[in-house]
C-alpha cells in the first residue's frame, strides 16, 4: 500500500519540485520509502508501506529490464504469486518478490488485458517512455482511490486530492454542484467528480491512455452473470469467501481483523479462525458505554467461538473533536456524519497495536442486500410480477424491518419508502422542498441542472439495479473512500474479502432468493456460515455497524457547532437567515435536522483546512 503521484507534460514544461512536494503530502500513505523518476516529459513520485518483500527490492518507481517502462504502484494482487509462474515460464525474469514488478511484467506481456488477470486492489501508472504513453488503472470496485487533473497535453495524478492541490498552477475551486449533492441531500449519482472543481477520480473498472494530443478513459470490467450450480450455491459461496481470505493474508506484515459484531465481520474472523492460528489473530472493536451504540455481547460470542485477542477503543467527541481538522485534512472532502469517526479510532487501536494490515467487512451490504430498504425492492419487484401471495408475505417482512431500520437512523422508514418510491428507480430528484427550504435561491438555481439525476439499469429486476447501482456509484464508493483515508491516515492496508471479484461475480449471478429469503437479508451467507459463526450473530436481523451516538455527540459540542455553523451561513450556498432556527429547533430536541446541522458544520470546516490553511496533521 502506497501513496503514488505523478505529472506528465507533453510540451516538456513541469516543475521536478513539485513531485517532490506531492510526494511530502503523501508521506503518510508510505513511510516506509520515497522514490522520484524524472525525464524530460514526466514526473513519478512514489511513498511506499512496505508490506509485500520489505527489502530494498521494492522500491518505486521500479522499472523493468530495459528502463523502458517505469512504474508507481499503489494496492495488492493478491494472485500475484500465481501470475509470476506464468511469467517465468515464458521467459521473464524478477530480482524481487514484490507484486509490484509482476503487475509491470504483466502489463508488458498483455497490455491493458493484464488486468483482467489480477485479482485484488490497485491504483497505478506506467510510462512507455519508447512510445510516449502513459497508461493508469484502478481496481474493479475503486477500492484504491486514482485522482487526476486533465488539460490539454498536461495531466497530474495521485493517491489522494491534496497532493494535486500542491503542483504549481493547479485552480483550487470548490466544486459546487457536487456541494449542492452534499447539502441538498441528493444522491449521488456518479463516480467521477469531486469537491473540488476539474479535480476527477478514475471510475472503477477504468484505465487511462494518455499520449500526445489524445485523452482515452476506458472501461474494462463489468458485472456479468455466469452460469452456476444453484444447488452448490452454498458450498461455493464458502470456497469463495474462504479463498478470498486465504489470498488477502498473503503479507510479510500482522494481519489483524476490524470486528464490529454485526454478520460481515465476524464472519471474516470465524473463516480466518479456521486459516490460521486464532492466538494470532488480533482483532479491532469501537465500543461504547451507552447500550444502544453498543455491540460488545455479540463481539465477544465471536471472542469465545474463536479465542482472538481483543482490542477495545471507546470513541468520544471530546477528545475527537480536537482533531477533526486532521481527519478532514486527510479525507480531502466533508463527510455525511460521525459514523467514520469509529473507524477512524479504529484504525488507531489497530496502528497502536503494530498491526498493519486489516480486514474488513466493506462490500458486503451492496452485493449481498444487507440494508433493510433493500426490501422495498423485493416488494416492488413482486408487485411488478402480480404474485399476490408475494405481494403479502414481501410487505409483511418489509414492515417487521421498520423497527430495526429505526433504530439506525434519524430518518423513518415510510419517509425513506416515499423518497424512493417518487424515483421510479430511474432518477432521483431528492427532496426538493429540503433543498428549496434551506439553500438560496441562486445557490440552487445555477447548479440544480447540472446534478446527474440518472443511473444505468443493467439487470431486469429493481433490486438487482439498485444493488449495482450502489456498488459503483453510491453508497459503496463513499465508505471505500471513507476506509481508504481513515487506514492510510495510520499507515495500514485494508483489505476487504467480501470484494473479491470472483464472489461479486458469482452472487450476482445467483437468484435474488439467495440475498434475501423470508425476510432474511444476505441469505446465502447466513446458510454458508452455519457452524462456523456463532448462532446468535448468523441470526440476527438488527443492524449496526459502525454507528456512533452522532445527535448526542453534536450536542455535548453546542457551541463550537453553533459558532462554525453561523460562520457557515455567511457563505453563499444558505440562507442565512433560516441558520438559527435550524440551530435552535435542532437543539430543543427535533433530530431530523441532525444531518443538516452535521453537514452545514463538516462543510465550513472543510473550507477553513482547504482554502483558509485552518489546519493541522497531528494525529
Amino acid at each position: 500500500m502506497c501513496g503514488i503521484s505523478g505529472i506528465l507534460s507533453f510540451d516538456g514544461k513541469y516543475n521536478k519540485e513539485d513531485i517532490l512536494k506531492m510526494n511530502k503530502i503523501l508521506s503518510h500513505r508510505g513511510p516506509d520509502d520515497e522514490g522520484t523518476y524524472f525525464d524530460d516529459f514526466i514526473g513519478l513520485g512514489h511513498r511506499r508501506l512496505s508490506i509485500i518483500d520489505l527489502s530494498k527490492a521494492g522500491h518505486q518507481p521500479m522499472p523493468d529490464d530495459s528502463k523502458r517502462y517505469w512504474i508507481v504502484f499503489n494496492g495488492e494482487v493478491y494472485n500475484y504469486l500465481e501470475i509470476r509462474e506464468e511469467l517465468i515460464k515464458d521467459g521473464f525474469k524478477f530480482h524481487s518478490n514484490t507484486d509490484t514488478e509482476v503487475v509491470l511484467k504483466s502489463y508488458i506481456k498483455w497490455g491493458k488485458d493484464c488486468l483482467k488477470k489480477f485479482n485484488g486492489m490497485w491504483a497505478f501508472a506506467i510510462w512507455d517512455g519508447e512510445k510516449k504513453e502513459l497508461f493508469c488503472a484502478r481496481d474493479r470496485f475503486g477500492v484504491k482511490p486514482f485522482y487526476y487533473y486533465h488539460k490539454d497535453n498536461y495531466f497530474v495524478f495521485a493517491s489522494e486530492i491534496k497532493a494535486i492541490l500542491e503542483v504549481e498552477g493547479i485552480p483550487r475551486e470548490p466544486n459546487n454542484i457536487r456541494i449542492l449533492q452534499y447539502l441538498g441531500n441528493y444522491p449521488l449519482l456518479e463516480n467521477k467528480s469531486t469537491f473540488f472543481k476539474d479535480i476527477f477520480q478514475l471510475p472503477p473498472s477504468h484505465y487511462i491512455i494518455m499520449r500526445k494530443d489524445n485523452f482515452e478513459v476506458e472501461q474494462y470490467w463489468d458485472i456479468e452473470k455466469k452460469e452456476f450450480d444453484n444447488e452448490r450455491a452454498k458450498d461455493t459461496f464458502l470456497e469463495l469467501f474462504e479463498d478470498s481470505i486465504r489470498l488477502r493474508l498473503r503479507s510479510d506484515v500482522p494481519v489483524g481483523t476490524c470486528l464490529s459484531g454485526g454478520l460481515d465481520s465476524s464472519s471474516i474472523v470465524c473463516v480466518l479462525n479456521k486459516l490460521i492460528d486464532s492466538s494470532k489473530q488480533k482483532t479491532f472493536s469501537s465500543c461504547f458505554e451507552d447500550k444502544r451504540f453498543d455491540e460488545r455481547d455479540y463481539i465477544q460470542e465471536v471472542i469465545n467461538a474463536t479465542n482472538v485477542t481483543p482490542h477495545y477503543i471507546f470513541p468520544d467527541i471530546k477528545q475527537l473533536y480536537p482533531k477533526l481538522f486532521s481527519i478532514i485534512w486527510h479525507h480531502d472532502e466533508p463527510f455525511e456524519g460521525t459514523s467514520i469517526l469509529a473507524q477512524w479510532c479504529v484504525m488507531k487501536l489497530a496502528k497502536e497495536n503494530k498491526v498493519l494490515v486489516v480486514l474488513d467487512g466493506q462490500g458486503s451490504d451492496e452485493i449481498l442486500a444487507g440494508y433493510h430498504p433493500y426490501k422495498w425492492y423485493i416488494l416492488l419487484d413482486s408487485i411488478k410480477r402480480k404474485n399476490l401471495v408475494e405481494i403479502i408475505k414481501n410487505y409483511k417482512f418489509l414492515l417487521e424491518a421498520v423497527q430495526s431500520y429505526r433504530k439506525t437512523t434519524n430518518k423513518s422508514f415510510f419517509e425513506f419508502i416515499k423518497q424512493i418510491s417518487k424515483s421510479k428507480f430511474r432518477s432521483s430528484k431528492g427532496d426538493s422542498s429540503y433543498a428549496k427550504k434551506y439553500l438560496t435561491d441562486e445557490f440552487l438555481n445555477s447548479n440544480l441542472n447540472e446534478l446527474t439525476l440518472s443511473l444505468p439499469l443493467k439487470f431486469n429486476n429493481k433490486l438487482e439495479n439498485k444493488l449495482y447501482q450502489d456498488t459503483y456509484f453510491s453508497s459503496l464508493q463513499k465508505l471505500l473512500q471513507y476506509e481508504d483515508r481513515n487506514s492510510m491516515a495510520f499507515s495500514i492496508e485494508s483489505r476487504v474479502p467480501f470484494l473479491d471479484y470472483r464472489l461479486v461475480e458469482f452472487v450476482f449471478s445467483l437468484p435474488i432468493k439467495f440475498k434475501i429469503n423470508k425476510g432474511w437479508t444476505k441469505y446465502i451467507l447466513r446458510k454458508s456460515m452455519k457452524g462456523v459463526l456463532p448462532e446468535k450473530i448468523r441470526c440476527r436481523k438488527d443492524k449496526m455497524g459502525f454507528v456512533t451516538p452522532q445527535d448526542l455527540w453534536v450536542k455535548e459540542i453546542e457551541n463550537d457547532v453553533r459558532g462554525i455553523v453561523n460562520s457557515f451561513s455567511k457563505r453563499e450556498y444558505v440562507k442565512s437567515e433560516e441558520i438559527p432556527k435550524i440551530l435552535d429547533e435542532y437543539y430543543n430536541g427535533n433530530n431530523s435536522l441532525g444531518k443538516l446541522v452535521w453537514k452545514m458544520f463538516c462543510l465550513e470546516l472543510w473550507f477553513r483546512v482547504f482554502f483558509e490553511d485552518s489546519y493541522t496533521k497531528d494525529l
